[in-house]
């Protein structure tokens, strides 16, 4: 299998491209950006198709990170997997970031429990629980520091994510410290593709996980005319 992995979902615009034949990433690059995702991600997909000697009719499966993440990250990526998988009739999978985050460490066995912690500002952050082996304890969700760490009482678990470090500056005394913190901005693309390729068959196209709602919404009525 050929797959193109796609990760715009946080502080990262990243690619890579996965022969699984070959065991192998082909290509791969991932630059560091908070914003302008939108503007990065084309130029980015032309480099790494270039320097894998690919063309995109040759992709078996397209995999994206559907979030939690950012709003409009969210949707740079999502959109580019599905055109792309529409204009060469490849499937397209979506995965979560904190499935990727959690992913290497699962795969090494470096600990009992992963919990996946995502920066979600205003003293939250999403979060996911991984027992050994990948089964998960907790289903993402959004919590506060408090609730998460809280979530984990008993398990001393390995901490990864863009809010690892902020969860264990609030980890409670009594409880079992983390084995580990891995604090990161953004999963690993290598990773994001291994677990593309692993997948089962999607059912539909890619669509973004959010877990909570935009900070700017709709009024609920209209303003009164003068």
């Amino acid at each position: 299998m050929r797959l193109l992995a796609i990760d715009t979902a946080l502080e990262a615009c990243a690619a890579a491209i996965l022969d699984t034949k070959a065991g192998e990433l082909l290509a791969s690059e991932s630059q560091f950006m908070a914003r302008g995702h939108a503007e990065a991600l084309m130029p980015l997909l032309a480099r790494v198709m270039d320097h894998a000697g690919v063309e995109f009719r040759e992709l078996d499966r397209i995999a994206v990170t559907v979030g939690p993440g950012s709003f409009t990250g969210l949707r740079v990526g999502i959109s580019a997997a599905r055109g792309i998988a529409l204009a060469a009739a490849k499937p397209a999978v979506g995965l979560s970031t904190l499935s990727a985050f959690a992913a290497p460490h699962i795969a090494a066995a470096s600990a009992e429990a992963v919990l996946a912690a995502i920066d979600a500002r205003n003293d939250s952050a999403y979060v996911q629980i991984f027992a050994a082996g990948g089964r998960t304890l907790l289903a993402p969700a959004l919590l506060s520091l408090d609730e998460a760490a809280k979530a984990a009482v008993g398990l001393a678990p390995l901490l990864v994510g863009s809010a690892a470090d902020k969860l264990a500056a609030r980890w409670p005394p009594d409880q079992p410290p983390p084995l580990a913190v891995a604090a990161e901005s953004a999963p690993d693309i290598g990773w994001i593709a291994r677990l593309g390729a692993a997948a089962d068959e999607p059912r539909g196209p890619p669509r973004p996980l959010y877990l909570r709602r935009p900070d700017a919404r709709p009024q609920a009525a209209p303003l009164p005319r003068h």
